[in-house]
């Protein structure tokens, strides 16, 4: 298992952001990308598949946007402040879709409560990081 924080601290040079604020959001949205892939797979699993179709979208949305800031967080090596802005912001924007809509079948589906958490972890996890972009 990697440890996140200790890999970036072997990095020589610091992201703006901060190593505490960088570390947690890319170990936050790697657990987020898991769950909303895994909570797609377990829906297309569901007799009721067809009526989770929206969910599913979202949540495969989400993957997808999740894992591309997570990997744009991963280099920070970039100080383009408007262009990370922009892709927190859609990763927040995914990750409260997929949060809405999987908390609503949380009751009847484990795989959309653990989803609903990961991706409410994850929405906090993009404000902090915005929240030390802005400054």
């Amino acid at each position: 298992m990697i440890h996140t924080r200790e890999l970036l601290d072997s990095i020589s040079s610091e992201s703006f952001l901060g190593n505490d604020v960088l570390a947690t959001a890319v170990d936050v949205l790697a657990e987020c990308e898991t769950a909303v892939t895994a909570c797609a797979t377990g829906m297309l699993a569901e007799k009721d598949a067809d009526t989770l179709r929206a969910a599913i979208d979202r949540d495969l949305d989400c993957a997808d946007v999740v894992g591309a800031t997570r990997r744009i967080l991963t280099r920070h090596s970039g100080h383009d402040p408007a262009l990370l802005t922009a892709q927190v912001e859609a990763c927040l924007i995914a990750c409260q879709h997929s949060h809405d809509l999987c908390s609503g079948h949380a009751q009847h589906h484990d795989h959309c409560r653990i989803c609903a958490e990961a991706t409410a972890r994850a929405t906090e996890a993009c404000r902090s990081v915005l929240k030390a972009v802005r400054g």
